[in-house]
């Protein structure tokens, strides 16, 4: 779908914002009414805002505002405790030109969260037989294989360490293809070839060294599904993902088909403008082609919970959802990153396309989580902040603000210690 480039007004944007906070919560889905309490909870949100460093006492942002200051022209997000969707609210334009507003149902492209939601059809595939999380990956592929180098002679790149991101290999992210560009075959992409617009996927370090996060190593397992299925991509995602999770407006289909065009969010360059042509193209799906609603990650999320918990398995068993959820190398588990322990265990993933932001958590011990969706490069600061609002009002363990006279006072402790110590060691070298 092209676009003309569009700069968003800075007064337009107070108006789209100011609409919707002066509708309690924005625009909300009628299908998920909510309490006089929950409205309550919605409200101190959107007017509790904090940067990341405060002092005490504070001045707190409300979204409307904050949206305004980042030329940030949508926000949608999804709230889920217990199994349900507690709250669902969108706020500003999905496209300012044509003065289109956000809904719960707008659909965003979901970037990088797009790499948790490929890992379980990809865990569903190992559970059916068909992969081996351990199996060297070359053994399965056909159209192209991992060129062997010195770093793999001893050491291969599995399944495993593909998923958690410690496969050695190389390209961290994609940036996409505008309306007008020529798009890539998978196999090009690996091989850096144009018309990709990207290097070559290549292992640089020994597999299962070390954990470095690569978008490549996700398109490798892109292709390997595709080929031991024999279905494309967004036709075995929808399979064995999106519709048993009951993702009904989402999709790896990339562009977005003709028919979904018309609920897609527009994306927005930092300084206002839309981005030229449109949504750009990701034919690395695997790593960032999903498009989706804060629902219907929610939805997700929900259902990985209850796997986890042993109540469900649409997509995974009990055993391998709490293997997913199992930290491999350093933060990440197989497609997610994962946090804490106990009731502040946690996990997380962030995204950011080309003009698209957002960032979903969820705490499962508490059952408890949010997604968040924007539609601007500077969208991160939104949804930081939310995630700090939410943390505040529900008692989350994590995305609390530092308080500044704290971090501050711990500065100057640091500081006192590195001179002390730096003073020791000129004595000691009789300097």
């Amino acid at each position: 779908m092209m676009r003309s480039v569009t700069r968003v007004p800075v007064a337009v944007l107070a108006v789209a914002a100011a609409l919707a906070a002066a509708r309690p919560g924005g625009t909300t889905s009628p299908s998920e009414p909510v309490s006089g309490h929950v409205e309550e909870r919605i409200a101190r949100i959107e007017n509790g805002l904090l940067n990341p460093l405060a002092v005490k006492g504070q001045h707190a942002y409300n979204l409307a505002e904050r949206m305004q200051h980042y030329n940030v022209p949508g926000v949608s997000i999804a709230f889920f405790e217990h199994g349900q969707i507690t709250w669902a609210r969108a706020y500003g334009y999905a496209d300012v030109a044509q003065q289109t507003v956000v809904t719960p149902e707008t659909r965003f492209q979901a970037a990088s969260i797009s790499k948790p939601v490929t890992a379980l059809a990809a865990l569903h595939l190992v559970e059916q037989g068909t992969l081996a999380l351990d199996e060297d990956v070359n053994a399965k592929l056909k159209s192209w294989k991992v060129p062997e180098n010195k770093y793999t002679r001893e050491e291969k790149v599995t399944l495993r360490r593909l998923l958690s991101h410690s496969a050695g290999m190389t390209v961290h992210g994609f940036p996409g293809y505008a309306s007008n560009e020529h798009v890539p075959t998978i196999v090009q992409v690996l091989d850096g070839e144009k018309p990709a617009n990207t290097e070559a996927v290549r292992v640089d370090t020994e597999p299962g060294k070390t954990s470095r996060y690569s978008g490549g190593g996700f398109t490798v397992v892109q292709l390997l599904l595709t080929e031991v299925t024999g279905k494309a991509f967004p036709e075995l995602m929808s399979d064995l993902v999106l519709r048993p999770a009951g993702m009904n407006r989402s999709t790896y289909v990339q562009p977005l088909p003709p028919d979904m065009a018309d609920s897609e969010a527009t994306p927005y360059q930092s300084s206002g403008e839309a981005v030229k042509g449109g949504p750009h193209t990701y034919p690395e799906m695997a790593a960032a082609g999903l498009w989706t609603t804060p629902s219907d990650l929610a939805r997700l999320a929900i259902e990985v919970e209850k796997e986890y918990d042993g109540v469900s398995r649409k997509i995974l068993t009990p055993t391998m959802a709490r293997q997913y959820l199992t930290a491999q190398k350093g933060d990440f588990a197989l497609g997610i990153e994962v946090k804490g322990t106990g009731d502040s265990f946690e996990f997380t993933h962030a995204g950011g396309n080309a003009g698209y932001k957002c960032v979903f958590v969820d705490f499962p011990a508490r059952h408890q989580g949010v997604a968040i969706m924007t539609n601007a490069d500077n969208g991160a600061t939104i949804t930081g902040a939310l995630l700090r609002a939410i943390a505040n009002e529900y008692g989350w363990p994590d995305y609390h603000v530092i308080d500044m006279t704290t971090f501050v006072a711990v500065l100057f402790l640091m500081l006192m210690m590195f001179m002390a110590y730096w003073k020791l060691r000129r004595r000691q070298r009789g300097v």
